[in-house]
């Protein structure tokens, strides 16, 4: 498991640790990875670092130290190294090791900067460490933005300057990375969009803070972790001890909503999937997924709060097309008055938001909005959810007392007491009409087949992003990616388990 802390947490295992260490040795640490991740990435753009053009750009705290001493380590090894250093100071220790190395540094000037940033194969951030926030000052604000014109590579010094190391907020200019290398553990903010995205691949450097690290405030899970958590069918396994779901989703309207979300359950692993709906969304499924048994709910019986015509189901997936009239909020209130976990998504996201009583049921809930539908959850404007994705999914899991897995750029799981949990897998082609149908469908067959809210939401954004990657590539071999369906990613499911 990939975990993630806060700079607090950070600062507080580095001051335990250099408390046991000589002075200089944790920067000596991360300036030795630093410049060796440096190094391999000019020798796969020229074949070496003699000769290669370096531009440091540094900050007066020890952020600006780590790079101007990875900096004198690859002046020593050949690279023109030149520092543009943008505070009124500049850390004595490493500007000193620079200089003795044949590097040059100069206070800042936009001219000489522009020049020197334009012309370098790899410019090294190293303006704002994880200290930092809210918005970069001048000249910072400026070198952000002239790192972001440069043709070389961009390496950010333990986070992007501009970027809040603790949760992922960009408010303003920043530091956009090719390669983010990171010391001693991972920051929330590189795992969370819009940091990021701003943070390009993340290269962890150990220097030892691992006995110090507290519980992490997030975490990621490897394919390692899903694998381990997923459910297996043993040898005595059968369709009802593997998991029944049952699924309230389409309309007449909405037709496809109920197969993919059917088809998510199926290709997931569900021992089973009970489909209720009305009459023509049940002829599409059964068209589709005969494996799903159907029914057709009968309105005056779902007025009565009764889905016992429908069977016996160990958890539910409520929403996907359903609408959102009378007879969709009656099956609402039917499966959310169950006594099994339910996972609430699209139009039954917005039944609840204008009936959260609803959600107030003593078996566990899951919801799966995206911005927008967490929006009209809490009343809070999407363009500050999608600024904020991290603080917004925790409020809402402690607000509404559920599990909320909020769908995105960056999908991020929240429960409350519990770290927060961010998927890694995925593909920009998912940004595609019904994929989250598929996901529900996943979710719900992972809760019917015994996992908690917290593990099933976890395990089905990891096997849906996963999924999405391999029918972009036309399988698990493949480099390059094409345009996908939501049924793709559905289909693709098994290959992903298997992958894993």
């Amino acid at each position: 498991m990939r975990t993630a802390y806060t700079s607090d947490q950070i600062r507080a295992a580095e001051l335990a640790l250099m408390a046991t260490l000589p002075e200089g040795t944790l920067m000596g640490r991360a300036a030795a990875g630093l410049a060796v991740t440096c190094a391999g990435l000019l020798t796969g753009l020229h074949g070496r670092v003699y000769g290669s053009r370096v531009a440091v750009l540094a900050g007066g705290g020890d952020n600006g130290g780590d790079a101007l001493y990875a900096g004198a380590r690859l002046a020593r090894r050949g690279a023109r190294v030149e520092a543009v250093l943008a505070g009124s100071r500049a850390h004595e220790g490493g500007l000193a090791a620079l200089r003795a190395a044949g590097g040059r540094a100069a206070a800042f000037d936009e001219a000489r900067a522009r020049e020197t940033i334009g012309r370098a194969d790899l410019v090294l951030d190293g303006l704002v460490g994880i200290g930092g926030g809210g918005a970069l000052r001048e000249p910072y604000a400026t070198l952000a933005g002239l790192a972001g014109e440069t043709p070389g590579l961009v390496v950010a010094v333990d986070v992007p300057s501009g970027v809040d190391a603790s949760t992922g907020r960009v408010e303003g200019p920043a530091v956009r990375a090719h390669v983010t290398v990171t010391f001693g553990a991972y920051k929330t903010g590189l795992l969370v969009d819009p940091g990021a995205e701003r943070a390009g691949a993340v290269e962890l450097v150990d220097i030892g803070l691992g006995p110090h690290l507290p519980d992490p405030d997030a975490a990621a899970l490897t394919d390692e972790d899903v694998a381990d958590l997923l459910p297996r069918p043993g040898a005595e396994s059968d369709k009802y001890r593997r998991g029944v779901v049952g699924i309230a989703a389409g309309s007449d309207r909405y037709t496809g909503a109920a197969v993919l979300s059917v088809g998510g359950a199926v290709r997931a692993g569900a021992g089973m999937v009970r489909f209720a709906s009305a009459e023509e969304p049940v002829r599409h499924v059964r068209a589709r997924w005969p494996e799903a048994v159907t029914t057709v709910l009968d309105p005056s019986l779902v007025l009565k709060s009764s889905l016992d015509e429908v069977g016996r189901v160990q958890a539910w997936v409520l929403g996907p097309g359903l609408g959102t009239g009378p007879d969709a909020h009656a099956v609402a209130r039917a499966v959310l008055a169950t006594d099994v976990p339910v996972i609430v998504d699209a139009d039954g996201l917005s039944i609840v938001a204008r009936d959260r009583a609803l959600l107030r049921r003593a078996a566990p809930t899951l919801v799966t909005p995206h911005a927008g539908e967490l929006s009209r959850l809490l009343d809070v404007p999407r363009e500050r959810i999608e600024a904020r994705r991290l603080e917004h999914t925790r409020r809402a899991a402690a607000e509404l007392g559920v599990t909320v897995l909020l769908k995105g750029s960056t999908t991020v799981i929240a429960e409350e007491h519990r770290p927060a949990r961010v998927n890694t897998t995925g593909t920009p082609w998912l940004a595609t009409g019904g994929t989250g149908d598929v996901l529900s469908g996943i979710a719900g067959a992972l809760l019917a087949g015994g996992l908690t809210c917290y593990d099933a939401a976890s395990c089905a954004a990891h096997l849906h992003g996963l999924a999405a990657r391999i029918a972009a590539r036309g399988g698990a071999g493949g480099r390059s990616e094409a345009p996908i369906a939501a049924l793709d990613v559905a289909q693709a499911l098994p290959e992903a388990v298997r992958a894993l």
